[in-house]
């Protein structure tokens, strides 16, 4: 059976990563899918430049659309990243039929809605196993492996980022922007570093796993995204003392109401296994009414873990390229028509237990007062911890769990104790998650 041929767009690290596994484990991947594959064409914007890859044997090119008008060329990967070009490029390699593996999570997360119905037109497969957590096999796991559970929830660390920050806060008492310069020079993050401290890089990823575990349409505006900028040391030392570790975590939950799409800081026990998931690995907790929890643990991005997530998915459609198009796995795993359109709650909504940091007064009343405010807005406090008065002043820092409440009730009564004259400043509030 002749090769099945490949055209890579964009050689960059992904892209080179994809090239070495391809060439170093030909032999493997073929006996696997049953056909050899071979990349023989290639897109860069820079031809010359030097590469992590061998490029020999490939026929390189500047021109996208050369490698996508191609009627030699059966499957493209699309891993130059960003949404516009990106989404041009998957749109025109669908209508002249070929077959789509990206690594493009915000493509997957803004368009993929628009992606796949095309796709079904034309018959053509479209699959983004790197797009969510690098090298963890999470979408084909929700896809597949846990197709006979309703899923309930499920939350992940799903950007190395924000995880390596936390997890030097916490192991070297360090302040946030000092750790976000020092993963800035190491290559962890962008120059500009919002999408990945500001949850955006996560929300694309948990609407992703959204739609593959509650079969809903991808809704990326719909996830509310809080990020770690304000996460102070102070923050991350008393949680060790009360027993919790915070995470960026992306939670997604289905409730009797709606979905949950939630990216913020969270705190969760210690003796949880995914609290013990440190520097820029990922993981991603799901729970399922059959199977109960699974925990899915790697590496989160890469060159080579990233490509042995595409690279899978280019066996699963060289598998199949014969196959009837009908009896392929369902793109968001559920079958076309089944889509459902469960509300999305808005963060308002949302119900969860607290931790709040604040700043008060040393004299008697004063946590009388913002207890009785509590209460009247349902919020039942689960422990409270009283510090030592700050060097030369008279206020105490006040630490509260409470209980799960509505986090509407939780804003109206932040609003009304920061209001109150015996309180210094604002509150800090982390969202807690027992996750069991």
């Amino acid at each position: 059976m002749k090769p099945v041929k490949v055209g890579v767009l964009g050689l960059g690290t992904v892209g080179g990563g994809v090239v070495n596994v391809l060439t170093r484990n030909a032999k493997e991947i073929s006996r696997r899918a049953g056909r050899k594959i071979l990349v023989t064409h290639a897109s860069a914007r820079n031809l010359t430049q030097e590469r992590i890859c061998d490029t020999q044997g490939i026929e390189l090119t500047t021109n996208s659309l050369d490698i996508i008008n191609d009627p030699e060329i059966d499957i493209i990967l699309e891993l130059i990243g960003g949404t516009t070009l990106a989404k041009n490029l998957i749109l025109q390699a669908i209508e002249n039929g070929k077959h789509i593996v990206t690594a493009n999570k915000a493509l997957i997360a803004l368009h993929g809605n628009e992606i796949f119905a095309k796709a079904s037109e034309k018959g053509v497969m479209v699959l983004f196993e790197a797009a969510v957590a690098g090298g963890i096999p999470i979408i084909k796991a929700i896809r597949e492996g846990l197709s006979g559970n309703q899923i309930e929830w499920l939350a992940g660390i799903i950007n190395g980022t924000g995880n390596f920050i936390l997890t030097e806060m916490r192991d070297k008492g360090r302040d946030f922007s000092e750790v976000l310069a020092e993963a800035q020079v190491l290559g962890y993050a962008e120059a500009d570093p919002t999408f990945d401290v500001e949850g955006i890089d996560a929300g694309h990823k948990l609407a992703i796993l959204a739609s593959l575990a509650f079969g809903i349409p991808l809704q990326f505006e719909k996830v509310f995204t809080e990020g770690i900028s304000n996460i102070s040391r102070a923050d991350v030392e008393y949680a060790e003392e009360l027993g919790y570790r915070i995470k960026h975590l992306g939670i997604a939950r289905k409730t009797e109401q709606g979905i949950e799409l939630r990216v913020h800081p969270t705190l969760i026990p210690e003796r949880r296994l995914i609290a013990n998931v440190d520097g820029v690995m990922n993981a991603v907790l799901v729970q399922g009414d059959a199977v109960g929890p699974t925990l899915y643990y790697g590496a989160g991005a890469g060159a080579e873990p990233t490509a042995s997530a595409v690279i899978s998915d280019v066996v699963d459609v060289v598998r199949v390229l014969t196959g009837d198009p009908e009896h392929r796995v369902p793109h968001l795993a559920f079958q076309e028509d089944a889509i459902s359109d469960i509300p999305v709650l808005t963060s308002e909504q949302i119900q969860t237990a607290y931790y709040l940091r604040l700043t008060a007064e040393d004299k008697p009343g004063v946590l009388a007062e913002v207890t009785r405010i509590l209460s009247n807005h349902n919020i039942s406090i689960e422990a409270l911890i009283q510090k030592e008065p700050l060097e030369g002043k008279t206020v105490v820092p006040v630490i509260m769990l409470t209980q799960t409440t509505l986090e509407k009730e939780m804003n109206a009564a932040i609003i009304e104790i920061e209001a109150l004259s015996t309180i210094t400043g604002s509150i800090s509030r982390i969202r807690l998650e027992t996750l069991g």
